[in-house]
């Protein structure tokens, strides 16, 4: 194999392998914002940030925290998310990558009734490669839009 065509098949397989992290990120999001699994999509001092939202969660250890408060709160049950539209670009051993999100996800209304909720916005990632694959540097999410929203025909659930 030519040495151009092994650097091009190089690139696609970081791409793929980048894209599969982060849909293990996002599966360990919705098992129950399971901290561990979250935590080990990340380097050792790797940074979580909700940037609009002021969270900023720097470490295994950080990250594991603020993974399980959202889970002992009780507050976001039976998430899905949602990451489209990838942008990733390869430099050697590190990466950028950006998506779309959503997340729709039950809660608990002020009259403790189920309620559906939704977010919308946009993450932009920074990735290294390690010994051990592709680990996040950096998440960084933005909201742009949340809430709760009704289904009004309850036939179509």
């Amino acid at each position: 194999m030519d040495a151009s065509l092994a650097a091009r098949l190089q690139r696609l397989e970081d791409i793929e392998a980048i894209a599969r992290l982060k849909a293990r990120y996002c599966q360990a999001c919705d098992d129950d914002h399971n901290p561990d699994k979250v935590a080990a999509c990340f380097i050792p001092d790797g940074l979580w940030e909700g940037r609009n939202i002021g969270v900023h969660a720097r470490g295994h250890e950080a990250i594991r925290r603020y993974i399980g408060g959202v889970k002992d709160s009780g507050r976001i049950r039976t998430s899905a998310h949602i990451v489209t539209n990838p942008l990733i670009t390869i430099d050697g051993d590190e990466a950028v990558g950006a998506w779309r999100l959503v997340m729709l996800y039950t809660g608990v209304a002020p009259d403790g009734a189920e309620q559906f909720h939704r977010i919308i916005g946009f993450y932009e990632d920074r990735f290294v490669r390690t010994e051990d694959g592709w680990r996040f540097a950096s998440l960084g999410v933005t909201v742009e839009a949340a809430g709760a929203y009704s289904v009004e025909d309850s036939r179509l659930i």
